[in-house]
C-alpha cells in the first residue's frame, strides 16, 4: 500500500450533501457537483474532487448519515445559492492511493489503521475523505486522507 504524510491547505469547497444510507445516494451527489462544476468550467484538469462522508454508519443512524461532494474552489471564485460553500480545515493528513474499486478502498481501509498505529501519528478530530486531483477523476484511482496528529 503507497501511504505518506503530506501537510495539506485550507480548503475553500463548494458541495451537495447527500443524506441517508451511504451507497447509491452518494454516487448521485457526486454526479449533480459534477454537473455544476462542469458548467461552471471547474473541472480542469487542476481540479480537485472531494468525497467527504460526515457520519460513522457503526454509530449514526443510516437515514442521519451525510455525504458532501466537493469541489475545491479558489478563495476569489464568486459562488451563488446553487451549491452550498465550506472549508476544509488544513493540516497533517496521512495519504493512501488506491485504486477506486470496491474491493481496493476496503483493503485500504483495513490496513490502514493498523500502518498508522506504527507510524507515530493518531488520527486527529477531522474528516476523513477521498481525493481526487487530476487524472484521477477519470481513471478510477483515488487518495484516502485521513487526519493525524503526533502521539
Amino acid at each position: 500500500m503507497n501511504i505518506k504524510v503530506e501537510t495539506l491547505p485550507k480548503y475553500r469547497i463548494a458541495y451537495v450533501r447527500q443524506a441517508g444510507p451511504y451507497g447509491p445516494g452518494n454516487i448521485q451527489a457526486m454526479e449533480k457537483l459534477k454537473k455544476w462544476a462542469e458548467e461552471k468550467n471547474l473541472l480542469a484538469e487542476a481540479a480537485i474532487i472531494l468525497a467527504i462522508p460526515q457520519d460513522n454508519p457503526e454509530t449514526t443512524l443510516p437515514e442521519n448519515c451525510r455525504y458532501d461532494a466537493c469541489i475545491v474552489i479558489s478563495n476569489d471564485y464568486q459562488i451563488n445559492n446553487s451549491i452550498c460553500e465550506s472549508e476544509l480545515s488544513g493540516g497533517k493528513y496521512v495519504i493512501c492511493k488506491v485504486k477506486h474499486t470496491a474491493e481496493d478502498i476496503q483493503k485500504a481501509w483495513a490496513e490502514i489503521f493498523p500502518a498508522l498505529q506504527n507510524s507515530g501519528y493518531q488520527i486527529d478530530n477531522k474528516p476523513i475523505f477521498e481525493r481526487y486531483t487530476g487524472d484521477m477523476i477519470y481513471n478510477d484511482y483515488c487518495e484516502i486522507c485521513v487526519p493525524v496528529k503526533p502521539l
